[in-house]
């Protein structure tokens, strides 16, 4: 949220000695988090305004000019511009050397400089709204239109910013530190909060008086559970078009477009006091107002124009025929303010905010309204709104005048009165603190306190009282905060540690993780748990086998994942963007829709469990495959689990059908490794690649105990390692030749197996190491030969032959 500091100095006189740094600190520390700060007059640093004194026609070009342009030096500027609307004694912006702009209001901003255009040199630049980034605050006609200042009275050479009242202090409000304040969704709610932390009077809001006897507008809320409040105020008298430049600029510099007087009225309310407002045209509306429910087969088309087919759980505002807006989110194209309008309905209502909420989701439209109204807000509120727009509006429009009111307030937000012990305070704040500094700390944010004995009686303001401050911890956190955390001692923890917890399914994911990113060379990622639909199809999950989104993020990720293998899909093709080749894992919960887990109080939810994904993408499928199968088969060593194994019994259904296997733990399948089909990878549209992956399930694949690794202290003396070369008969195994030697030797390994011209019909070649030695000594030259006699003799009751 962007705030206005001039617009806060309106409500409270700041103290002259404050500088952005301290303000910034002394907020995040103690109300919101400020998240950066920035001065709309920046960007306008070397722009003037600029008088037109002649133009004459270019020589070389027929759409330019060349204008000699007053800006306020000794000499006037001749400056080349092909504006359409430009004309001899017109005020324009004026770009010096220096200057950044955009050029057409495109791409990025580059620096002005003298230079030749055409062969006729250029002074500067006349710029177009849109390229000094002012295109919201004044629309354009056309690309070619300059911007036209002559209703601003300035000098030529004044500063641009300070013509248009740009010079400002915006300060960005983190949203997330504002999600339990609906109090603070707008600038009068900060004002509060500055105004406590530097001991300042908040200056009141302008006091609401309805007229004498008024005639009453027919409104009716069916539901007051979820319309707490609704007035309805008819304004005569008035004309729908450009606001004044003060209006237009405030709302600007806090990130809402000026669209037009009466539009921008609502807007104004909204940004001041938090309260947001709607006005429809009075003309289009038949009889009265209703808010109901939305009817099976009922459609609005909003202000966007974007079409809903209406849910019967929708809360609308209705007149006597069709429904005009959906509540709290966004009014009806056809109902609100239209270029004509000369009379409106001006809506100030509190609604339900869970309503709102469903609602604004359930469409994907995100209002500034939706935002405010589905964080709660007190129906007090609807009170400062009435008075700042009734204000404003008599501001904007003298002869106006209020031909209509009605307020129906069937629920009131109760303010409660929380009890706490200044015992209590004293011992949870680690301070001892008294009444009186309890009080001067509360009420200025608001609170009523009144002291009973060693307690005191703490009445919440109607908006704090939606949720955010309802127990005593609630008012401890208030004082706390106030008087600072930074003031409080550390007073650290007592920890006594009675022995270490062995949690091996914890250390197993850590030491995989280790394992697949320091050995393996793999990138850990992080997915979203839903899924987008065409990735779900690649990967050839069943949409039915997945739990579906009641308000998924967007229409097509409204399942969460039952496999990690579309998101490692969709992390293969956004990744191809930018690589060739590369490897990647994920260690993360899936969720399934047919099992289901009890949980302790004997609630049934749906079944999750821990999977790990990897993906291996490059040129050479059969490279890619083996790398992806020696880590699979690496790993248990390696994580200290239970062996895995390798065999073809279930194909995936987004595996190729000849590279595939399955990957088994105690004969049990448990994941899968295969190289991505054709049709999937078209599918997720991954192109000019080869990608591997895997998948199993970490929670069926248990953890070793540590203490089975045994100890093997290294040799005493030197070891002898001596390669062999056999010919063997075809249906000796490695199995067999292991174990006619293991006895006899210290270590056995296999080289490899050969078979070719060479190797008579029948036959294969086996080459192995093997490694013998003593613990008595070194061994001699006779031993060794009779170590190597011993085994060519167990290798030829195998049929071998050995071969030099």
């Amino acid at each position: 949220m962007k705030v206005s500091l001039n617009w806060i100095r309106e409500y409270l006189d700041l103290p002259e000695s404050l500088d952005l740094k301290t303000l910034s600190h002394d907020l995040t520390m103690r109300t919101v988090e400020v998240e950066g700060a920035i001065n709309p007059a920046d960007q306008l640093n070397s722009i003037v305004v600029g008088l037109i004194n002649d133009i004459q026609p270019h020589p070389q070009a027929d759409l330019l000019k060349v204008c000699l342009v007053d800006v306020g030096t000794d000499a006037p500027s001749t400056i080349v511009c092909g504006g359409s609307n430009i004309k001899v004694g017109m005020q324009v912006a004026t770009a010096l050397p220096g200057a950044m702009v955009r050029w057409h209001g495109e791409g990025d901003p580059v620096m002005i400089k003298s230079t030749k255009l055409r062969g006729v040199k250029s002074d500067g630049m006349i710029c177009a709204a849109s390229e000094i980034g002012l295109e919201e605050l004044f629309p354009a006609k056309d690309d070619h239109e300059i911007l036209d200042l002559s209703i601003f009275p300035a000098s030529p050479g004044t500063p641009l910013a300070a013509v248009l009242e740009l010079d400002d202090i915006v300060l960005e409000i983190d949203n997330k530190s504002l999600t339990n304040r609906p109090d603070l969704w707008c600038h009068y709610g900060l004002a509060r909060e500055l105004a406590s932390i530097y001991a300042k009077e908040l200056k009141p809001l302008p006091a609401f008086q309805p007229p004498e006897n008024p005639a009453r507008f027919p409104v009716t809320i069916d539901d007051p559970g979820r319309c707490r409040r609704y007035a309805a105020l008819q304004y005569e008298g008035l004309s729908n078009g450009q606001s004044p430049h003060w209006l237009r600029v405030r709302l600007w510099k806090v990130g809402i477009r000026p669209i037009s007087s009466l539009v921008d009225v609502t807007n104004y309310t909204m940004l001041a006091i938090g309260q947001p407002t709607h006005a429809f045209d009075k003309n289009t509306i038949r009889d009265e107002i209703i808010v109901r429910t939305a009817r099976s087969g009922e459609q609005l088309t909003l202000l966007d124009d974007k079409k809903l087919q209406l849910c019967t759980d929708d809360l609308m505002i209705c007149d006597r025929h069709q429904p005009i807006a959906l509540a709290g989110v966004m009014g009806g194209k056809d109902d609100s303010i239209l270029p004509e309008t000369s009379s409106i309905l001006l809506e100030i209502a509190n609604f339900e905010p869970r309503g709102v909420r469903r609602s604004a989701a359930r469409y994907q439209v995100r209002t500034e309204s939706a935002i405010r109204n589905e964080k709660g807000l007190d129906t007090q509120r609807v009170d400062q709104a009435m008075a700042v727009a009734d204000h404003l509006i008599h501001a904007l429009y003298p002869d106006a005048r209020m031909s209509a009111y009605t307020d129906e307030y069937p629920v009131k937000t109760r303010c409660p009165v929380i009890q706490v012990s200044l015992d209590w305070l004293s011992i949870r704040l680690g301070r001892a603190i008294g009444a009186n500094q309890a009080r001067e700390v509360l009420e200025p944010l608001g609170f009523a306190v009144e002291e009973n004995g060693q307690n005191l009686m703490v009445r919440v303001p109607s908006w704090r009282a939606t949720g955010d401050v309802s127990q005593k911890d609630d008012v401890l956190e208030e004082i706390a905060r106030m008087i600072g955390y930074e003031h409080f001692d550390f007073i650290p923890p007592t920890v006594r540690l009675h022995k270490a917890v062995n949690q091996p399914g914890i250390q197993l994911e850590r030491r995989v993780r280790e394992y697949l990113a320091f050995s393996c060379g793999m990138r850990e990622v992080y997915t979203y748990p839903w899924i987008h639909r065409q990735f779900l199809d690649a990967a050839g999950v069943q949409a039915s086998a997945c739990l579906e989104l009641s308000s998924p993020p967007s229409p097509d990720t409204g399942t969460l994942r039952s496999s990690l293998v579309p998101a490692m899909l969709e992390v293969v093709e956004k990744n191809l963007r930018y690589f060739d080749d590369f490897r990647v894992f994920e260690l993360a919960q899936v969720y399934s829709a047919k099992e289901t887990r009890k949980t302790q109080g004997g609630e049934e939810l749906p079944l999750q469990q821990r999977f790990l994904a990897g993906a291996l993408v490059g040129r050479d499928a059969r490279l890619l495959f083996r790398q992806a199968k020696g880590i699979l088969e690496s790993l248990p060593r390696a994580v200290m689990s239970q062996p895995l194994a390798f065999a073809q019994r279930e194909q995936p259904a987004w595996a190729d059908s000849k590279a595939w296997l399955n990957i088994l733990c105690c004969d049990v399948v448990i994941g899968h490794l295969a190289l991505l089909s054709s049709p999937s990878a078209k599918a997720a549209d991954i192109k000019h690649a080869q990608a591997v992956l895997f998948e199993l399930n970490m929670e069926a694949l248990p953890p070793l105990a540590s203490r089975t690794n045994s100890y093997q202290p290294l040799p005493l003396f030197p070891r002898v390692a001596q390669d062999f070369s056999v010919l063997l008969d075809e249906k000796v195994s490695w199995a067999e030749v292991q174990s006619a030697l293991e006895k006899s030797v210290i270590d056995l390994t296999f080289v490899e197996e050969y078979r070719g011209k060479q190797i008579p019909e029948g036959k294969k070649s086996l080459t192995f190491t093997v490694t013998f030695g003593s613990d008595k000594g070194t061994l001699t030259s006779q031993e060794i030969e009779e170590k190597m006699g011993s085994i060519n003799k167990k290798l030829q009751k195998l049929g071998g032959e050995l071969r030099i």
